[in-house]
């Protein structure tokens, strides 16, 4: 099994900055696609960015496309997400998420583990 842990977020004005890490252990993490996922209340989680497995290609959800960046460190096993430009419609708990093998997939129920989750919160 694979587990991930998100931390970095946290209270950020509108137009400033956060990044968010997920380290993973368990289960190789260099064989995996990654991905970010966000769940404001009362809405369903949604596709965020991913990141195939040797990080040569990623992909991004319209709303955060110019603002947002994902990377990763397979020696460090760890995925980021660097949000810059942030907005209060940003505000929401984030999730990393991982398939195995290495093909992205962008919907929720492609992903085969997931973190517990971190808070951001934007202030306008």
């Amino acid at each position: 099994q694979a587990q991930l842990v998100e931390s970095g977020g946290g209270l950020a004005q509108a137009g400033g900055s956060l990044r968010l890490s997920c380290v993973a252990s368990g289960r190789t993490f260099s064989n995996n696609a990654m991905a970010w996922f966000r769940q404001a209340p009362g809405k369903e989680r949604e596709f965020v960015a991913a990141i195939n497995w040797g990080g040569s290609n990623t992909y991004y959800a319209d709303s955060v496309k110019g603002r947002f960046t994902i990377s990763r460190d397979n020696v460090k096993n760890t995925v980021y997400l660097q949000m810059n430009s942030l907005k209060p419609e940003d505000t929401a708990v984030y999730y990393c998420a991982g398939r195995w093998g290495g093909v992205v997939v962008t919907t929720t129920g492609g992903m085969n583990f997931w973190g517990k989750g971190t808070q951001v919160t934007v202030s306008s």
